[in-house]
């Protein structure tokens, strides 16, 4: 039994239209039926890296090219994995000038220092082969020079909105669960903001269970969304008690949030905030898509 869903973040920008949702549809039809197939031979860890590299080479979703930028011109992404067998979790924050950091995480799972953030996740990439890539698009580019204009009128504030983080998790033949998520950031936020994407807030598995979340980060850190879903299967809960029981929490705080999940059984279940996160799963020879 192999299971696997994936996420392409909310459908939240106010520069996109419906034929970017139609496109963004398309694209997840396509990635869930190429990484479906790839779960057959692999495992649920290079299955959920295979996915969200091809989610991060999108410029549709705000992840490795088409990330945003941040409000001192640059480009700052995170990424992270977490596979069920090991229990390990690794991750880059606030990385730049690479075209995948899913790879640079999967990279960092075999050294004992899983954990990178900043110039000196740049650096451990470069060493170690990754090219200098410029992930920013000339949308992502006006997008930046939009905002600029709305704080000028003290308006930036007010009109920013949360933008979308890509993930997967996957079960494989052996029963072992991987998770993993990327993100490109919200967009004008401070330099050093750290998001939920590399953290267990946003990207948790164990043996019984992960989840790949989007939305505000901070919202998600501070309820620690994937890590309480898990955590709650873990002790016993179904997948869809522990999602509801932690959307409940994370509406006490007026929380922005979605997630997907599969569980050791197989089920799949996703959940969010808002009724526009873009996500796909294949069960039964099905490819069902939702926008």
């Amino acid at each position: 039994m192999t299971k696997i869903i994936i996420h392409g973040g909310f459908f939240s920008e106010a520069s996109q239209d419906n034929n970017t949702k139609i496109a963004k549809q398309k694209s997840l039809q396509n990635i869930i039926k190429l990484a479906h197939e790839y779960l057959q031979t692999h495992t649920a860890l290079e299955t959920v890296v295979f996915a969200v590299t091809l989610l991060e080479d999108d410029e549709l979703f705000n992840a490795g090219i088409g990330s945003q930028i941040q409000k001192d011109g640059k480009i700052r992404m995170s990424a992270s994995i977490m596979d069920s067998i090991t229990q390990k979790f690794s991750g880059v924050i606030n990385i730049q000038e690479v075209k995948n950091p899913i790879l640079v995480a999967q990279k960092l799972m075999n050294y004992e220092d899983r954990v990178l953030g900043g110039i000196e996740a740049t650096d451990f990439a470069h060493h170690n082969g990754f090219s200098y890539f410029n992930t920013e698009t000339p949308q992502r580019r006006l997008d930046f020079e939009n905002k600029l204009a709305e704080l000028t009128n003290e308006l930036a504030k007010q009109t920013s909105k949360p933008t979308s983080t890509v993930g997967c998790v996957a079960l494989d033949n052996q029963g072992n669960i991987a998770a993993a998520t990327s993100t490109g950031g919200k967009g004008f936020e401070i330099p050093g903001r750290i998001s939920d994407s590399a953290t267990t807030a946003g990207n948790f598995a164990s043996k019984y269970a992960g989840v790949s979340c989007t939305g505000v980060g901070e919202d998600i850190v501070s309820i620690a969304v994937a890590t309480k879903i898990v955590t709650r299967i873990s002790d016993g809960k179904t997948i869809s008690d522990a999602f509801k029981c932690t959307f409940e929490e994370l509406k006490e705080i007026d929380g922005f949030a979605g997630a997907i999940g599969i569980d050791k059984n197989g089920t799949i279940f996703h959940q969010d905030s808002h009724p526009k996160m873009v996500f796909a799963y294949l069960e039964n020879d099905k490819i069902t898509v939702f926008e």
